[in-house]
């Protein structure tokens, strides 16, 4: 087990059944050498005593905004500045709810107002109150100010139902947030991107193109660089900035892409392809705008270059992922695509669906390599596409160990 010696997590818990699995939390950080301070609300103080956490973090447990122990009390700003990171888990709808709003109304969410550290939350909840549109716009805005999502899993829960919700395993929390003090898990890794529409001339003023709007594409491709990677995005038209760190090269049609994408593929080590490339452009370019009366019946069209299949074929070529955007039959087109060209994982998602996929703030992934497949719930497309880039992570890893 890797040991991580001199990291400090303040752990807020807050008020939910769930809390009683964050004593088992504590112990897995411990075990990976981490020092743990614990938080408690006043609500989680109703399912798990204060003493319980003492006992296994081995530290006096806050649970009053105004700690007189701690720096004449003003505890909340000696935690802020003393944690390397903070991970709320259970974190709560109410919690989630009071962090996005900047509520500063017990020593939780003060803390999390005053410290400069990364904030980790692990949602726990109803399933209805996870769906709710009320805490997917907090969550989306919390999302918004770089607060990273770990969860929420799905499954059994306490009130009998089933569904999204569930807090993960302590042991999977404890390993991702490791993960995160050991640099990133593609740190040092050359990634490439493709995002966004391709647009296909008519005559200069029209032309063919689809839904796309490159979210998912730019989410992916700050994943990989919070991951650690070097990122190059090569970005169809889309009216999204550039994601911090990563090189963008901005093309139009489907030519221009693939020129972009072949000259950079042979250096890189994996190649995602979530552009939404056109499959046809027309035969013909009219010099000039079309006019009404001129309109041709039909237009021909042939062919653009395939760039997935292009990249997957190389010699020696990278790790390639690409996406399918399907209506129906979604996995058996998806596993269709990955064999027909040689792929090392396909992401599908439906985009027949009105809740999810192009100009959608959330999706939801079917992902599949030769021999397995996972599924991603509906989610918001930042947090979908980090649990993507640990997925990539994972399978690139073990197809190039170190």
């Amino acid at each position: 087990m890797s040991r991580l010696p001199n990291r400090r997590i303040v752990l807020g818990v807050a008020g939910g059944i769930a809390a009683y699995k964050a004593v088992d939390l504590v112990r897995r950080l411990r075990d990976r050498e981490f020092e743990v301070r614990v938080v408690m609300t006043a609500a989680a103080r109703e399912f798990v005593t204060p003493l319980t956490f003492q006992a296994v973090s081995s530290n006096p447990v806050h649970c009053d905004l105004l700690d007189e122990q701690a720096e004449a009390g003003m505890g909340h700003i000696e935690l802020a500045r003393w944690a390397d990171l903070v991970l709320v888990a259970p974190a709560t709808a109410n919690v989630i709810a009071r962090l996005a709003h900047g509520l500063a109304d017990d020593l939780l969410a003060t803390l999390c107002l005053a410290t400069t550290a990364p904030i980790v939350l692990a949602p726990a909840m109803n399933r209805q109150m996870w769906q709710a549109g009320a805490t997917r716009a907090n969550v989306l805005a919390l999302l918004d100010r770089g607060v990273s999502m770990l969860g929420p899993g799905e499954g059994d829960q306490a009130c009998g139902e089933v569904g999204p919700g569930r807090m993960l395993e302590p042991e999977e929390i404890a390993a991702r947030i490791a993960a995160r003090f050991r640099g990133g898990a593609l740190e040092g890794v050359e990634v490439l991107i493709t995002a966004g529409p391709t647009r296909e001339a008519l005559d200069p003023v029209r032309y063919l193109t689809n839904h796309s709007t490159g979210k998912m594409g730019y989410a992916t491709a700050a994943a990989a660089a919070a991951a650690g990677a070097r990122v190059s995005l090569v970005s169809g038209p889309t009216a999204l900035p550039a994601p911090p760190g990563v090189e963008r090269i901005d093309v139009t049609s489907a030519e221009e892409m693939y020129a972009e994408v072949m000259v950079r593929a042979a250096r890189c080590d994996v190649f995602i392809a979530a552009a939404a490339v056109a499959d046809h452009r027309p035969a013909r370019f009219a010099e000039q705008k079309i006019k009404k009366g001129d309109t041709p019946a039909a237009l021909d069209l042939v062919r653009t270059p395939d760039i997935v299949a292009g990249v997957a074929a190389m010699d020696g070529g990278p790790f390639t992922v690409g996406f399918a955007a399907e209506t129906e039959s979604v996995q058996a087109h998806a596993r269709d695509k990955l064999e027909r060209k040689g792929l090392d994982m396909v992401a599908a998602n439906h985009v027949g669906l009105p809740d999810r996929g192009f100009a959608s703030e959330r999706n939801a992934l079917s992902v599949l390599w030769r021999d397995g497949i996972r599924e991603f719930a509906l989610a918001p497309k930042a947090e979908l596409a980090r649990d993507l880039i640990q997925l990539v992570a994972e399978r690139y890893r073990a197809e190039h160990p170190a």
